[in-house]
């Protein structure tokens, strides 16, 4: 966390799936003598969220109907953030985003100045209902799959709705996702852990991991690289094309790579590469399933992509 900047978390999901009620069960614990903010954004003219939660002891909750923040009333953001910061000075600021918003295009704002000058962006908080995610008809909708890859920490709301045979599809489909996430919670009616807030949206730097596969005679490897690093799309296709070569036996190799305006997810299966923009906005990951690790030269070309960090 950085003392200089505003901690801000992002609390996202798609419509119905209880965020006013998870942000109610987070100011109940919120410590007694710390002033909290609060942004509600909503889709329709007038403002509802906001009365709910309303005037309580140690916050301060400020509206923005009329459209989706990231962007029909986009510049109202910053304008509000800024107020709220310079009249209340907050400990945390919270903001619930319309269940039609796009969350990478929020995390993009947040992060950038001036937003990014006043604000420790966090873990951004994706609510899901596990009925609705496991539909293929959900994940495929542009908003939900956005709000899902954004997502640090995944929580499922509604649990008590869903059978046995939902929630242990939920599980499995969760754990499958790419990039993983930092965590998968379920809500109890509303009630998540107030530790999540305090996840980092990013890892701090760079590692590489190591992992034999039990059995199966393959080692998956992989390298990480912070989020503010911006790697040339040329010059990774031209590594990727070469990737073959340098790694016998390859079985499988996915990376998604920030590419300066975008994110790119890169899947290679069966020597053919099949790339796509996503919503995904911290770290860049690299990772490979062959019979031994990842060479260093592969590691170095990687690098050598690079151009900002």
């Amino acid at each position: 966390m950085n003392p200089t900047r505003t901690p801000v978390n992002l609390i996202t999901g798609f419509l119905g799936t209880g965020k006013t009620s998870t942000i109610l069960k987070l100011l109940e614990q919120k410590p007694v003598d710390e002033i909290w903010g609060v942004i509600v954004n909503e889709f329709g003219d007038i403002g509802i969220d906001g009365a709910v939660l309303g005037d309580r002891d140690g916050m301060d909750v400020r509206e923005i109907a009329g459209g989706c923040l990231c962007c029909v009333t986009g510049p109202q953001l910053t304008t509000t953030v800024v107020r709220l910061i310079r009249e209340r000075r907050p400990a945390r600021l919270l903001i619930e985003a319309s269940g039609l918003a796009h969350a990478s295009n929020l995390v993009d704002d947040l992060r950038r100045a001036p937003l990014g000058d006043a604000l420790d962006v966090q873990a951004t908080l994706t609510l899901v209902d596990p009925r609705q995610f496991v539909v293929l008809n959900y994940r495929n909708h542009p908003i939900y799959g956005d709000q899902v890859a954004c997502a640090d920490v995944l929580v499922a709301t509604k649990c008590d709705l869903a059978d046995d045979g939902v929630m242990t599809r939920f599980r499995a489909q969760t754990a499958d996702l790419f990039p993983p996430k930092t965590a998968v919670v379920q809500a109890d009616h509303g009630a998540i852990d107030l530790s999540l807030l305090d996840l980092p949206a990013r890892p701090a730097g760079r590692y590489r991991v190591r992992r034999d596969t039990p059995d199966s005679g393959f080692v998956t490897s992989g390298v990480t690289w912070p989020a503010d690093v911006v790697f040339d799309a040329d010059r990774l296709c031209a590594v990727f094309d070469r990737i073959t070569g340098q790694v016998p036996g390859l079985v499988r190799a996915k990376a998604v790579m920030n590419l300066g305006r975008d994110y790119a997810w890169f899947n290679w299966v069966e020597g053919v590469w099949g790339a796509q923009t996503v919503a995904w906005r911290r770290e860049s990951r690299f990772e490979l399933i062959a019979p031994q690790d990842a060479p260093d030269t592969l590691t170095d070309a990687l690098a050598a992509c690079i151009i900002a960090a």
